[in-house]
């Protein structure tokens, strides 16, 4: 392999140096060459490339004209978490046949168990879909030091279309900023949208008010729902559920208005935009999980946190404010459905009132399961936002993570229905729609009687909401200089991740990543306690499962589907096939029946039988009816 598109590939039995490197930046524009090969690049010599935002490609080997291994780059500065991938692939030839293995996961567990399979799209069908969940197979291989390995078949059938492929729906900044851009042009009224803090990398926090303008006076009694998404810079799926909720939220209908008119709805849609440019899976830029530090997070290492914090507790204590919910919306990768996690109190009442929510919801959404949600005092949760806020906010308060799956729900026929972005959507609108029930709202319900205030045009609405970013801001301000000036040893992160925050950091990856990890060491030395890594952040291996047997392997492997139309194959062969050895969890139809877009026709057995062992060509072998449409 070679970083340039243009290159000599290294000869037979030599090592290629980048091979044996540890993976820190993504591959850009890379065209891997078999061994020995010489001379420019030709049609079916893929080019992959993840240099762009949210993208995430660490490595790639040639094993063989139909075969890769793929490395996820891990997170920014933690290479603990290896889950998330977004990558191109281009120069493909027409009915092109290829199998990807990502050899490198960090977790053992995976919904890849389930049936849940990778989404692709390319230039000419710019819709994501899902790859047919038969072609995916996730298992323990002995080629790659036991890891778990996840490979799955597909096949190219336009030459002039670069393909993308994702772990699972992307939602970018550049999403979320073109949907703040085109809400303010509609020039409503009753949203508003302000940048809370900068990153540590420059990028805005954004924040989002939806309310009607009455709500907005600071003399007002106001109720006040909080939401935020994607601490977590790989789930993706919180930030199409927050977008669901806020579209329905903004809909000229009688019960968004009725909504509007009784609660000041607050939303910071990305939490973490830092990791999300990255492609980051679990951290942002310096490494940290920012869901374990809501305790205490300092403004140079979680500046997005410290002030979303901050403007929480001013609310808290605002006796014009009445905060109601806290909802941090999340993916889950091991289970399915939609659930919700929240606290456990000594006080009875506080913890019946708080499973009223997820009952309501439960009963407005088919794909929230009311089995699944739990409440908990778990330890090793301590840090998060739900638990932090749950043990300080005011007992009016519910705190609640609301999870949703990578991959699919049960319906009422017991049907597993993998999601798709609508789907997501869908119950970010149907979370909406159950604070009509919790507040008994109906759309010819009138705002309760209070004091008439004063009229107010749009730019002094502005400035109201402007003023409560500049009021965190000063409070922040405020207790940086007391930290740093009078009592250092509080925090010292403070001190010792100013000169992060202020550096020419260069622009190179290797180096980026060299510095942060002298201050995060010179932090670890000076903090008065160890910090213990959280159970979520610890990768064991599951006790190995003897593989099936050959017959069975062969089968499940036989219906090799892509979402696009073909063509008679040309013959292929492999004289390696990792993904078919050690394979410990064969998926099932059941899991697979709603995913088929598309398979692979059979090519001639006795093009294999002549030529190399077979054994990863086994599974092109089956003729399949396929479907052709999109």
């Amino acid at each position: 392999m070679r970083n340039t598109v243009y290159g000599d590939s290294p000869e037979p039995g030599e090592t290629d140096p980048l091979v044996s490197e540890e993976v820190v930046g993504n591959v850009s524009k890379l065209c891997v060459l078999p061994p020995g090969y010489r001379g420019p690049p030709r049609k079916g010599h893929l080019i992959f490339d993840a240099n762009f935002e949210s993208g995430n490609l660490g490595r790639v080997d040639y094993i063989t004209e139909l075969e890769y291994d793929i490395f996820i780059r891990p997170d920014t500065c933690n290479p603990r978490f290896r889950v998330w991938f977004y990558f191109t692939v281009e120069n493909v030839k027409s009915d092109q046949r290829v199998i990807f293995n990502i050899v490198n996961f960090s977790k053992t567990k995976s919904l890849y168990r389930e049936g849940m399979s990778p989404v692709v799209r390319s230039t000419s069908r710019p819709k994501w879909q899902r790859v047919p969940g038969k072609n995916v197979f996730y298992y323990k291989c002995p080629d790659h030091r036991k890891n778990y390995v996840m490979s799955f078949a597909f096949q190219f059938d336009r030459e002039d279309d670069v393909y993308e492929f994702a772990y699972c729906f992307p939602y970018t900044n550049t999403r979320l900023s073109s949907w703040i851009a085109k809400q303010e042009e509609r020039d409503i009224d009753y949203f508003y949208a302000d940048v809370l803090c900068d990153t540590v990398q420059q990028r805005n926090l954004d924040i989002i008010t939806i309310t009607s303008p009455e709500n907005i006076h600071p003399t007002k009694q106001k109720r006040v729902i909080f939401i935020t998404a994607r601490v977590h810079p790989g789930e993706s799926p919180s930030s199409y559920v927050c977008e669901g909720l806020m579209e329905y939220l903004l809909e000229n209908t009688p019960e968004a208005k009725a909504l509007r008119d009784h609660i000041v709805f607050k939303f910071v849609p990305m939490l973490n935009p830092d990791g999300v440019a990255l492609g980051n899976y679990r951290c942002s830029l310096m490494g940290f999980d920012l869901n374990r530090h809501w305790t205490d997070p300092s403004r140079w290492a979680h500046p997005t946190l410290e002030a979303t914090k901050a403007l929480l507790l001013e609310y808290n204590d605002n006796p014009s404010v009445d905060l109601d919910f806290y909802i941090d919306i999340h993916a889950h990768s091991t289970l399915m459905n939609g659930f919700m996690y929240g606290n456990v109190y000594d006080d009875n009442d506080r913890f019946e009132r708080q499973a009223v929510f997820p009952k309501l919801l439960c009963n407005n959404a088919e794909d929230f399961s009311l089995a699944f949600t739990s409440f908990n005092k778990d330890a090793v949760k301590a840090g998060t936002g739900r638990r932090f806020l749950g043990s300080c906010l005011s007992p009016r308060s519910n705190c609640y993570t609301l999870e949703v799956s990578f991959y699919s729900f049960t319906n009422q026929n017991s049907q597993v229905i993998p999601y798709t972005v609508d789907g997501y959507i869908g119950l970010g609108r149907n979370v909406a729609k159950t604070f009509l029930n919790y507040y008994q709202l109906t759309p010819a319900s009138s705002p309760p009687a209070a004091q008439p205030t004063p009229p107010v045009n749009k730019t002094k609405l502005r400035a109201h909401i402007r003023d409560e970013v500049l009021m965190v801001h000063r409070q922040r301000n405020n207790t940086s200089k007391t930290t740093l000036q009078t009592d250092s040893s509080r925090n010292p992160s403070d001190a010792i991740y100013k000169p992060a925050y202020e550096a020419q950091l260069s622009n190179s990856t290797t180096s980026l990543q060299s510095y942060i990890k002298q201050l995060r060491s010179k932090m670890a030395r000076e903090l008065t306690q160890k910090q213990v890594p959280s159970k979520e952040m610890m990768c064991t291996p599951n006790s190995t499962v003897r593989p099936p047997p050959r017959s069975q392997l062969t089968s499940s492997l036989l219906n090799t589907s892509s979402p696009l139309p073909v063509s008679p194959p040309q013959s292929l062969t492999s004289p390696r096939a990792p993904a078919l050895r050690g394979l410990d969890d064969p998926l099932t139809d059941q899991n697979r029946r709603n995913q088929q877009l598309g398979s692979i026709p059979p090519a001639p057995a006795s093009e294999y039988r002549k030529r190399g062992n077979g054994k990863l060509a086994n599974y092109f072998l089956n003729p399949l009816q396929h479907d052709n449409s999109l």
